[in-house]
């Protein structure tokens, strides 16, 4: 018996011994991140991973972003259509928010867009067309065909990139054209050696609506900012905004989208009203003086608390677990300067393309001799100045 104490107390042990340090918040997404990360629950880590990615990017972390974003990108390739707790999620029993977070096709496709500025910025742009087509793909239908990918910047760049790989973009091109709802892309100059992704403004923010708060809803699109300017040597490039994350989360292929969890609510509606209907009806049943119509009643009654119980047990709440740093707008500048170094000036400018104050970010970059693509990420949240 002995032994059975000792083994116990060992057991109890080594569970302190690998329970984690508490951990206390600091406000830094970095930080916090990457602990939820290593002792949170695993279904968030991708969440984690996106929101990581990013703030990394915006402090010039490029290679911890890298990461963060591989990390991501490699769960999504893994369990997209095949994960376990997604299939679990969708029956009537378990919560959205159960299932793992890979996140909405707008979150999924801002995922493969990052990882592809950072590959063009490592020198392979052939790397950044690919994510480019692999983002357009979160943002379709592949079953039944009836949307496809919508991105203005997605398809521009995509036949952009072909282009200056001397290969035939114009067909990509033209669809980001005809896509364009804000700005049409300019031509942009072939020879261009400087490659600027700017994005701005406050990303879509998740709410749930609807009696069993399963309506997953989106608000956002307000920023002061709507455009910026990218000014270097006298040479003026516009930032203006060619895609809206917004506009992407509330619609595939341009249409609005109810987003419902329907069929996990009717069924919570339904047994909940065929639950109270039989518990009324077998407590008037049981009341009467025929024995056979009292056992009848009760058993309706008894059938009526079951139903009540399995509706009670229908969890239809909508998962507004959100990529929470993500931008408004995205955009992009090409330009073409000499080699040396160069200080890029973005303003970010509002309605009436006056410069917002407090959020204008400068950054160091050096062209080198050899033929070679530099590439700038700034957003209006970046911690600038940077030097590349």
């Amino acid at each position: 018996m002995a032994w059975l104490v000792c083994l116990a107390a060992a057991f109890a042990l080594g569970c302190a011994s690998n329970k984690p340090p508490a951990h206390q918040l600091t406000g830094d997404v970095i930080t916090d991140g990457e602990y939820a990360i290593e002792h949170g629950p695993e279904k968030d880590r991708v969440l984690w991973h996106y929101r990581v990615a990013l703030a990394a990017m915006r402090r010039g972390q490029f290679d911890l972003a890298k990461q963060h974003l591989d990390s991501a990108i490699a769960r999504i390739s893994n369990i997209y259509g095949k994960d376990e707790s997604a299939r679990k999620a969708r029956g009537y029993f378990a919560a959205e928010a159960k299932k793992t977070f890979i996140g909405e096709p707008y979150e999924r496709a801002m995922a493969y867009f990052y990882r592809g500025i950072l590959y063009w910025r490592d020198g392979e742009p052939d790397n950044m067309r690919a994510c480019l087509r692999s983002a357009l793909l979160m943002d379709s239908d592949t079953e039944d065909k009836t949307y496809s990918g919508d991105y203005v910047l997605f398809d521009y760049l995509d036949g952009y990139i072909t282009e200056r790989l001397h290969g035939d973009g114009a067909d990509a091109i033209k669809r980001a054209q005809a896509e364009a709802r804000m700005w049409r892309p300019p031509d942009f100059p072939l020879a261009a050696n400087v490659m600027v992704f700017v994005d701005y403004g406050p990303g879509p923010h998740k709410y749930a609506t609807g009696q069993y708060a399963e309506e997953l809803r989106f608000r956002g699109g307000k920023s002061p900012v709507v455009s910026a300017r990218v000014t270097t040597a006298g040479i003026v490039g516009k930032a203006v905004p060619y895609d809206d994350l917004l506009f992407q989360a509330t619609t595939r292929g341009g249409r609005a989208m109810d987003h419902v969890l329907g069929n996990k609510a009717v069924f919570k509606r339904t047994t909940d009203t065929a639950g109270t209907a039989a518990i009324i009806a077998g407590a008037v049943t049981a009341t009467s003086g025929n024995r056979n119509a009292q056992m009848a009643g009760l058993a309706l009654v008894g059938a009526g608390l079951i139903t009540k119980m399995f509706s009670s047990a229908a969890t239809p709440q909508a998962d507004v677990r959100m990529w929470d740093n993500l931008p408004l707008y995205l955009s992009f500048v090409a330009l073409e300067l000499p080699p040396g170094p160069h200080t890029l000036t973005i303003e970010f400018l509002d309605a009436q393309e006056r410069v917002v104050s407090n959020f204008t970010r400068v950054v160091q970059v050096t062209v080198p001799e050899v033929p070679q693509d530099t590439v700038v990420y700034v957003s209006d949240t970046s911690i600038t100045p940077q030097t590349l």
